[in-house]
């Protein structure tokens, strides 16, 4: 890419950031009478009216309004914005005899789901380690502390390593199956490599380096695919490669059968979380002061998968998923994948300086541009079809859809792409 071609791209990213995506979110998610984030719009922008705030739509959006004031964007009034979703969560969601934080409250803040789970917590790291670096309120840093230490007590497997991720209120290993209990995911030791690396910048702790450090080598070495060295769902206690189910508490809207199964239920793998995890290893290598070659045959694979097969070329955008040797199953296009390549494919433009990706990136941002961003609204829809013509799913947020994924790409995108200037 000219420099050029890199100013249009910067310019149309930061007016989108600026003009429309922040906007939506600043002038109508605060819930003034009940405290904390409304977080379910439809595809006008209006409020829905779902009687909901769940542990990871407070977190994620926290993370959004301290991450976008760190970045230099909202001339202070995003702090605040920020100090009142921290003020709910911790007053609302915070378990007083139990510790950590409830799954679920209804708007006026009492309890609907009473159970841990370790996604909700890991961005509970995540957001309130990035809130006190945003903001200096010692109480995210606390209660980030808090949580880690809740984790590292409850949490952790000491025989085969990592994380058991669903647990009652009393921090008991729920049962097997759908509940949960027997399963371990690519997806929660991902989110807890950014947390911890977002916690680690916060408090320079050896512990929180060590852990870092050891989710890591987990996740290359154990939920990396060993040839392929894309992202395997579900794994048994064992680490031993289970079909990807359906839990009871839903952390998504990935497309199940009826049964609660995936289809290609132990060989599929995300486009998106490929090129997320890539970019997230990088930075959390970056923040470790660790060289990238260290890790250089994990990257390069993660981001040529991603790039090889998951781009569409034809259309535009990067489909939902396909097998670990390449074949696509899933041709829509959602926009969380989206968001999270645009920054992975700059990353791997940076990192390995192969034209590739420049044009996978410049692909996916016109899909972007042209064809998911409602512009007159502000956010992007949630699922596209193939040719990116109509969208199959319609609202602007829910508890699974909200700004985390959207805003972060457009801050990391208008860094990277200053970076190359």
């Amino acid at each position: 890419m000219d420099k050029d071609k890199i100013h249009q791209l910067r310019q149309e990213v930061y007016t989108h950031l600026t003009e429309e995506l922040l906007p939506f979110w600043t002038t109508r998610c605060i819930d003034q009478h009940n405290g904390g984030y409304i977080t379910h719009f439809d595809q006008h922008g209006h409020d829905t009216g779902e009687d909901e705030k769940s542990l990871i739509a407070q977190t994620r959006c926290l993370y959004t309004f301290a991450s976008a004031h760190r970045a230099g964007y909202g001339n202070g009034e995003l702090a605040d914005l920020a100090r009142h979703g921290a003020d709910y969560l911790l007053e609302r969601m915070w378990d007083p005899e139990h510790a950590g934080f409830y799954w679920m409250t209804n708007r006026r803040g009492e309890v609907l789901i009473d159970e841990k789970i370790v996604y909700g917590h890991s961005f509970a790291i995540y957001a309130l380690s990035e809130y006190t670096l945003a903001t200096g309120d010692q109480r995210g840093i606390d209660y980030a502390g808090k949580v880690f230490d809740l984790l590292q007590r409850n949490a952790t497997d000491t025989h085969y390593g990592g994380y058991f991720e669903m647990f009652h209120r009393d921090w008991t290993l729920k049962g097997p199956g759908p509940a949960g209990g027997d399963r371990k995911t690519l997806d929660v030791h991902m989110h807890l490599m950014e947390a911890y690396t977002t916690l680690y910048v916060c408090t320079g702790q050896e512990v929180h380096r060590r852990k870092l450090l050891e989710v890591i080598e987990l996740l290359v070495r154990k939920i990396m695919h060993p040839q392929y060295g894309t992202g395997i769902p579900q794994f048994r206690p064992d680490w031993q490669v289970a079909p990807q189910i359906k839990f009871d508490i839903i952390w998504g809207w990935d497309r199940f059968t009826e049964d609660g199964v995936k289809h290609e239920a132990e060989d599929n793998t995300s486009y998106g979380h490929n090129a997320e995890f890539a970019w997230l290893l990088i930075h959390a290598l970056e923040v470790l002061g660790i060289s990238y070659s260290t890790y250089k045959d994990q990257l390069i694979k993660s981001f040529n998968h991603a790039a090889d097969n998951g781009v569409d070329w034809e259309f535009g955008g990067v489909f939902v998923e396909g097998s670990h040797a390449g074949a696509v199953y899933d041709r829509e296009k959602e926009f969380w994948q989206q968001a999270e390549v645009l920054i992975g494919f700059l990353d791997a433009y940076r990192f390995l300086g192969d034209e590739k990706f420049a044009r996978a990136y410049e692909n996916v941002h016109r899909f972007v541009f042209d064809k998911m961003i409602l512009h007159h609204i502000g956010e992007w829809w949630p699922l596209m079809n193939r040719e990116g013509t109509g969208p199959i799913w319609t609202h602007m947020s829910h508890s699974w859809k909200i700004n985390y994924h959207t805003v972060r790409s457009m801050i990391q995108v208008v860094k990277r792409l200053d970076g190359l200037l």
